[in-house]
């Protein structure tokens, strides 16, 4: 397990890309929107919300925390593509939001309602995330650069 309090982030820097992980906090309301309805997700203090950078520079880490920010903290909702839509090609960051998060790199980015899954870069490609009290634990990790930082703009 690795440590993580609600006024922290994670940073899971690879080769190829990189993952931003923060708990659900206080903040237990969550939306959803997809092309057809919008979902309600009511998630646990101890719960995750997992962002997933395509590449691993300055700018895209920075973008994790701006984008976990603003779902955190202003209840920007979740947006999710309708399959094969054009945007998903161009999406640099991507968010999942539970308990468990399982990473795939088989997936196309954005358009999976199902909060359980993200699509990431290829090194994070079976990883399994998951909130515990007071951290986070993982399965399936490989050897990885992991950063405690601090959560806030």
């Amino acid at each position: 397990m690795i440590p993580l309090d609600h006024d922290e982030m994670l940073l899971l820097k690879g080769m190829e890309g990189v993952l931003g992980i923060v708990k659900a906090g206080e903040h237990n309301k969550f939306f959803l929107e997809t092309d057809k309805e919008e979902i309600l997700l009511f998630l646990e203090p101890e719960d995750l919300l997992v962002a997933s950078g395509f590449e691993k520079d300055e700018k895209t880490m920075k973008g994790l925390k701006c984008v976990l920010y603003m779902i955190r903290e202003l209840g920007s909702p979740f947006i999710v593509l309708p399959k094969k839509h054009p945007a998903s090609r161009r999406l640099k960051i991507v968010v999942s939001a539970g308990d468990r998060t399982r990473i795939s790199c088989s997936i196309t980015p954005g358009t999976h309602p199902e909060q359980d899954i993200l699509c990431g870069s290829d090194e994070f490609d079976g990883v399994e995330i998951r909130g515990v009290k007071g951290g986070v634990e993982f399965k399936n990790l490989k050897e990885v650069q992991i950063d405690r930082i601090p959560f806030k703009i």
